[in-house]
């Protein structure tokens, strides 16, 4: 689109030109100050369509270059939520540990420990659990797995969390798989 206007307006150049040429070959008396005063607006014209053609090209890079950074940014944050939904699988078998019976009370500080450790490290990377029991079922949040009628929830209202869920920076990167009630 933009060569279509640059070859209209050099068109519409050229044709001044022909026209300042005319003029000056029909007045010559006064032609040295018509022929400079066609060149003038001929020059000016000209002026005009290079800095129009500037101004777009400098407007094009612009958004080029918003355009680019916001496409790095998003790719970024994309691959820190796909790494980061990697390990949310260690997360999940440190709380099935965690709610195992064990005999021996050291061991199982250690691992609460580790697993407390490990919960501040994926919070400070911006990941947070989804609250589901006692919530309202959200499809965006929420995954069905089953439902059961339980008199102590409302309808449809999430009575039991099999699988949890997270979010990395208000964006879902796995839903919480979840135990709905009927009542």
């Amino acid at each position: 689109m933009q060569n279509d206007e640059m070859t209209e307006a050099m068109e519409e150049l050229e044709d001044a030109d022909m026209e300042a040429a005319m003029a000056s070959e029909e007045n010559t008396g006064d032609s040295d100050t018509d022929a400079l005063q066609a060149e003038i607006e001929r020059l000016q014209k000209e002026l005009a369509l290079q800095k129009d053609v500037y101004l777009r090209m400098a407007a094009e890079y612009d958004n080029f270059r918003k355009r680019s950074s916001k496409d790095r940014l998003q790719a970024i944050a994309n691959t820190k939520a796909s790494d980061v939904s990697e390990i949310l699988s260690v997360t999940d078998n440190l709380s099935r540990a965690l709610s195992t019976e064990c005999s021996d009370a050291n061991y199982k500080k250690g691992v609460e420990m580790i697993a407390s450790q490990f919960e501040a490290v994926i919070r400070k990377l911006g990941v947070t659990e989804i609250e589901a029991v006692g919530k309202p079922f959200d499809p965006n949040f929420h995954n069905a797995i089953n439902s059961r009628e339980d008199e102590n929830f409302p309808d449809n209202t999430v009575c039991e969390v099999l699988q949890k869920g997270y979010l990395f920076e208000d964006k879902v990167i796995r839903p919480a798989l979840v135990v709905v009630a009927n009542p």
